[in-house]
């Protein structure tokens, strides 16, 4: 992994701020483990709810994570005064989402001033045995200037 300097000395408490307006984040039960310059992960513990018909978490699921770890990636990057939004992703799935929990790990791949360039996996875990399960590619547009809104 590529090592980066953030803009923001204090990136890794508006990251996990900004990870904490995500509703849909919380209605999932994904919660955001590692911040880190340039990197992120986001943990989701299987349950029912987000499960297809096979039992598998659904891949819609695993493209939310996959997004909003590499987005969040691109955030410690950015000055304190700007934040993300994604421009579009290219999500492979794999394999089944076969675990008890998923874990999602996103990353810079080039930082930009405008545009973001960032990756992420997501792992399928189930009795310590790490499945890939998801790759995805991703754009992401930092707005200078631009607060969030939380609700």
């Amino acid at each position: 992994m590529p090592q980066f300097q953030p803009k923001d000395p204090d990136y890794a408490a508006r990251v996990r701020a900004s990870f904490d307006l995500q509703h849909a984040m919380t209605l999932i039960g994904a919660q955001l483990a590692v911040v880190e310059p340039g990197f992120v992960e986001i943990h989701l513990p299987h349950k029912a709810e987000i499960t297809q018909q096979h039992g598998y978490i659904h891949g819609g699921v695993v493209g939310m994570i996959a997004d909003s770890a590499a987005g969040y990636a691109a955030n410690t990057l950015t000055p304190s005064d700007t934040s993300v939004l994604t421009v579009e992703y290219k999500l492979n799935l794999v394999a089944p989402a076969d675990g008890q929990r998923l874990v999602a790990r996103g990353e810079v791949i080039k930082p930009g001033r405008t545009l973001i360039i960032t990756r992420a996996e997501v792992f399928a875990i189930r009795d310590e045995r790490w499945t890939l399960c998801a790759i995805m590619q991703q754009t992401i547009m930092a707005m200078q200037g631009k607060s969030e809104r939380g609700g």
